[in-house]
Order: C-alpha cells, then structure tokens, then sequence
C-alpha cells in the first residue's frame, strides 16, 4: 500500500491495541448483559440465601469491571514491544486491578452484612463495626501493594519500613485502633448489643443503642435526639444496661413515703373492729390479736395500762394491709421479692418503702403501675389514721391564718 515499515508497524500496534480495548469491553458488556442476567434467573430460583449474598446483583457487576483489565493485562503484551512502556502500562493495569477487586470484596461484605444484619439472632450483635474493620484492613493491605507497585519493590520491603513509623502511625490512628480493640472486649464479653439500653450520665446518654461501629457507639435517648460514645469510653468507663432487667421477670419499683410520726398509735378495739371488714386484713387482724391475748394471758399483763403486753399499732397494719394489696395485684410479679418496710425516721418522718417488680417491664405500663399503686396508698392512708409528711405549703398557712382570725 505503499506505507513506510515505521508507518505499517505504528498502524499494527494502534490496531492492535485497539482490538485488545474493544474485547476487554465486549467481555464487560458479555459478563454484564448476558452472564449476570442468567445468572440472577437461576438464583431466584433457589431456596437457599448464601447465592443471594454471592450472585447480588451489584457484587456481580463489580466482579464483570475485573474483566477488561484482567484481559488487557494478559492481551497487551502482543500489542507492544517497547519495554518500558509495556511495564508502564502493566503496572497501571496491575494497580487498577487491585483497586477493582477490593471494591468487589469490599461490595461483597456489605452485601453479607446487610443480609445476616436483617435476621432476628445477628441483630444484636456489633456486625457494622466488624465490616468497617475488615473494610479497613483491606485498604491496608491494597495501599501496600499499590505502593510496592509504583515503588518495583516487594511488599516486604515496606512492611519493615513501617515498623520503624509505627509509633507515627499508632498516633495517627489511635482512636480508630482503640475502637477496634474495644469493639471486641465489648462483644467478647457480651458488654453491649444492638437494641441494650444503657445509661451513662458522664456524655448524656439514656436510651437505646441503635449502632455499633468501629469508632462510635451511637445511642438513641429516650427524647430521640441522638449521643454517640467512643467505644474505648465503655470499657474504661462504667456504664449500666439495663438489659438485665429485660431479661429476667420483672423491674423493679423501689419508693416510699414519708408517715407523720406523730400520727401512729396503738389500735383500740374501735379501730380493730374496723380493720376486720378490710378484706384483705381480716384474717392478719383476728389471729394477730389471737397470738397477742394469749401471750399478756400467760405473762399476767395488766392491759389497763395501754404501754404493757403487746398490741398492734396503726402504721403495723397498714403495713400488712400495703403487703397484702400488692399480693393482690396481677400486674405484680409475685414470683420476685415483694415487701413493705420502714427506713430510718428522719425529720421529714417515718419513710415507709415499697419495694416489688412490675410483672410488664416496657416503660409506660411501668409507669402505670408505679402510679396506680401510689394512688391507692395515698387514698387509704387516712383510713389508718394516719397522715403523710409533707413541708407546709401557702395554703395550710393561709388556713392557719383564717382559723386565728376566727
């Protein structure tokens, strides 16, 4: 055709070349339009889920993109003679491919996080922080052998050189370092889940852990706004999860309230009398006083005298009567300790505790409960003749001063 040897040898290297682009790019549109369409078909078809996490339709089109490179890099060889370009173009090849395939494993594990991240017994467990470490030593180790490629030098060879930076390196990532170490002391010893609600006053955090993740534990409080806590902060710090409670049979409900003392006596039979129509307290009231009339009969007690022998007070009947009631209750787990008991008296009076395990635990009929209880004491106390201690308000002294105007 009349063209120079220089010329014909150019014009066979650009077709080559050309050929070898355009079959590396027919074989990403064969594996793309072709390939993965079959393949998903057969997937579907299958009961099975682990061909749902390796044939997911975008693991497999990061894994066709490995295609052309790989075919370039095996193809071109035949295209080019220089050396030194050859080399040139391989190492660029070499790097893409590299950059390609830990996109793929990288596509590959959020696609299996995502899948076991859905299912009811790996809810709960730190799964995001364990693919953000595994995506993190993947860079790694592709940054070293990027490098040792640009570089003509073994992977080896840098590895040693960083041991004499990794005091830099340590610093640089510390908090990223420490979140790992501590990722795994909390998942280790079952410290922490998904869904665990935990408190910790120190960075104002009260409600449910809704993310696990290398550097941050994030928790939703129950205002719904949003703390996020460096996971090393757990393990050195102290923190309550109320996990426990969720678990066992019941949460527990722990007040009191303050009995003027002034208020509690010994029962006359007035009073008795009308204790015994208390249903819950006729049959505590009848043989308390049996036990009690039979001990002043064989001790010889003069009961004319109201301080000799033994006898019942108001405040001990209440207190059998309060035990009883919460007995009664069918929202009370009764399987759990349930009592009724006397703190030390202080100024403010006589602290009378409530102490029993709401059989519901989730937060509103708790609260329900706590409230329900507290109603009903409140009502009856002045049943018992006696009164709650509470500081004067303004309106028992406006009462005391209309009485003295009287």
């Amino acid at each position: 055709m009349g063209v120079s040897q220089s010329m014909a040898d150019a014009m066979n290297q650009f077709i080559a070349i050309g050929l070898i682009i355009a079959i590396a790019f027919s074989g990403d549109l064969i594996c793309r339009h072709i390939i993965l369409r079959l393949v998903s078909r057969l997937v579907k078809r299958t009961k099975v889920t682990w061909d749902d996490i390796i044939f997911d339709r975008r693991v497999m089109i990061h894994l066709s993109h490995l295609v052309p490179p790989v075919l370039i890099y095996t193809l071109i060889p035949i295209a080019i003679e220089k050396p030194d370009v050859l080399d040139y173009i391989l190492r660029i090849c070499l790097i893409y491919i590299i950059v390609v395939f830990l996109r793929f494993i990288s596509v590959f594990l959020s696609s299996v996080y995502h899948v076991y991240n859905q299912r009811e017994q790996f809810r709960d467990r730190p799964l995001k922080g364990l693919l953000q470490t595994a995506q993190g030593i993947l860079i790694f180790v592709g940054g070293i052998a990027i490098v040792s490629i640009l570089i003509d030098k073994s992977p080896v060879v840098l590895l040693t050189g960083l041991g004499a930076s990794a005091a830099i390196l340590m610093l640089v990532f510390k908090d990223t370092i420490m979140g790992f170490v501590s990722g795994i002391q909390l998942s280790a010893n079952n410290m922490l889940k998904v869904g665990d609600w935990i408190a910790m006053p120190k960075y104002g955090a009260d409600g449910s852990v809704i993310e696990v993740t290398l550097n941050t534990v994030k928790v939703r409080n129950w205002d719904n706004t949003i703390t996020t806590i460096p996971p090393y902060a757990l393990v050195s710090d102290s923190f309550q999860n109320w996990r426990g409670m969720q678990e066992s049979g019941g949460r527990r409900v722990k007040r009191s309230i303050n009995i003027d003392m002034n208020s509690v006596k010994f029962c006359t039979p007035q009073m008795l009398d009308k204790y015994r129509r208390i249903h819950l307290l006729k049959t505590y009231v009848d043989e308390t006083e049996q036990v009690i009339t039979v001990y002043n009969k064989e001790n010889d007690i003069d009961s004319s005298v109201v301080v000799n022998g033994r006898r019942q007070t108001n405040l001990g009947v209440f207190r059998i009567y309060l035990t009883n009631y919460l007995r009664s209750l069918p929202t009370v787990n009764q399987e759990m300790t349930c009592m009724v008991r006397q703190l030390q008296p202080t100024e403010l009076g006589i602290p009378l505790e409530l102490y029993f395990f709401s059989a519901d635990k989730a937060w509103i009929p708790y609260e329900g409960l706590q409230a329900d209880v507290f109603d009903h004491v409140l009502a009856v106390i002045s049943e018992f003749d006696l009164h709650v201690f509470q500081s004067p308000t303004g309106e028992d002294f406006r009462h005391y001063r209309d009485d003295g105007d009287v």
